[in-house]
């Protein structure tokens, strides 16, 4: 037995981990007690043979503010790391940082739950337009003159042709705003499309095939605010079409 213990020492005070000074991280009891620190420091010394535990003096310390690099999120905080003047924090930091220390972090289960992520990422806020134009009017210009190939609402859903979307399938691209807003521009649209003072009249020699849909620029205003109202299909997985 006194054999064995001399070799587990020997063997802990050749391991580099073992012989080095640890370098001390301070962080608040939010952190502590979550248990993080004990789930990621292991593992950064394990890779890179730099010691590192947690301490209330340490030489590094963890933040809800700055100064300091923000290193990952949890609590509503985005926390920041002050890595001090040891070449051996700032190893820490490039690790925290990095991809592997990244996955690490938001790898951390607490209660069944991910507390912290490494995504810093802000989050995009949504953006509401209003559309201006007359409802109402919109629905009007729609029935009378896309509803020759669009199916425009449930009230006439056997109309339209096959081949065409209808206004709520439309409605359901993630980008269909635009596509209203420049329908007369699009094909098969600009062969027979005329926006009084924005379109080009038809060339006299050669004129549109079938009759003209004939719109002011208010009307796709109002077309605009007819289809926001609209509901979209419900399609499954996003549409992305060309």
């Amino acid at each position: 037995m006194r054999m064995i213990l001399l070799c587990l020492s020997l063997l802990a005070s050749a391991s580099p981990i073992a012989a080095q000074e640890a370098l001390g991280l301070a962080a608040p009891a939010a952190v502590v007690e979550s248990g993080l620190l004990d789930y990621l420091l292991p593992r950064f010394s394990l890779k890179t043979g730099v010691r590192v535990v947690a301490d209330p003096e340490g030489a590094m310390s963890l933040s809800e503010t700055p100064p300091g690099t923000p290193v990952f999120a949890g609590a509503g905080i985005t926390w920041h790391l002050r890595p001090g003047d040891d070449p051996r924090a700032a190893r820490f930091l490039d690790w925290l940082t990095s991809d592997i220390g990244k996955r690490t972090v938001d790898s951390f289960e607490a209660g069944g739950a991910h507390p912290f992520s490494a995504d810093l990422t802000a989050p995009q806020e949504k953006v509401t337009v209003d559309y201006a134009g007359d409802a109402r009017r919109g629905a009007e210009v729609s029935q009378v003159q896309c509803g020759r190939c669009h199916v425009i609402g449930t009230q006439d859903r056997n109309k339209g042709i096959g081949s065409t979307p209808s206004f709520a399938v439309l409605r359901s691209f993630e980008d269909w705003d635009d596509r209203f807003m420049t329908f007369y521009v699009r094909k098969p649209h600009a062969a027979f499309t005329q926006i009084a003072g924005v379109t080009e009249p038809f060339d006299v020699s050669r004129p549109s095939p079938i009759a003209p849909v004939e719109l002011e620029p208010e009307d796709i205003d109002a077309i605009l605010a007819f289809v926001a109202a609209i509901g979209p299909a419900d399609l499954g997985a996003p549409l992305h079409l060309q």
